[in-house]
């Protein structure tokens, strides 16, 4: 696969993951396995066409606790429970790729995040978004540009 048609992919999967988490923001389903699985049949593509967005989904959800509590430290005079559920879901996403996913450049993780926060959600909160994980990217003590094998 090209690199083109993989970025292409990593784009889909991320805007289905945040359909996903934001849906499950609203209202957390009992079996999440179930759940997933009619979430993906409502896409024009193959479930594992998505299985960068499965990946995400499972990762965001696992290490919740943590990536909730870098939210919280970054963002500054701004109340956790305010921060709006699209927003949040944005974070979720690009804190997972930037703190887990080392093989994707941090600035990459933080333009998705402003190119979904643009399609998905209202013109002020690129700014908001890209604040946070601007923050959060000073402080990965790695090269914002370039991904690793780590």
């Amino acid at each position: 696969m090209s690199n083109k048609v993989i970025f292409a992919q990593r784009h889909e999967g991320r805007a289905a993951a945040l359909q996903y988490l934001y849906a499950w923001s609203m209202n957390e389903p009992k079996n999440l396995a179930e759940d997933l699985g009619v979430f993906f049949e409502n896409f024009e593509q193959p479930r594992t066409h998505y299985a960068y967005a499965e990946e995400i989904i499972q990762g965001v959800l696992l290490n919740l606790t943590e990536i909730d509590a870098h939210i919280r430290s970054l963002a500054h005079n701004w109340e956790f429970e305010r921060i709006a559920k699209i927003d949040l879901a944005i974070l979720r996403l690009a804190i997972f790729e930037m703190k887990y996913r080392k093989d994707i450049p941090p600035v990459v993780s933080i333009n998705e995040a402003i190119d979904l926060s643009k399609q998905f959600s209202n013109l002020d909160a690129k700014r908001f978004i890209n604040g946070i994980l601007d923050r959060l990217k000073d402080q990965l003590g790695r090269d914002a540009r370039k991904a690793t094998t780590e």
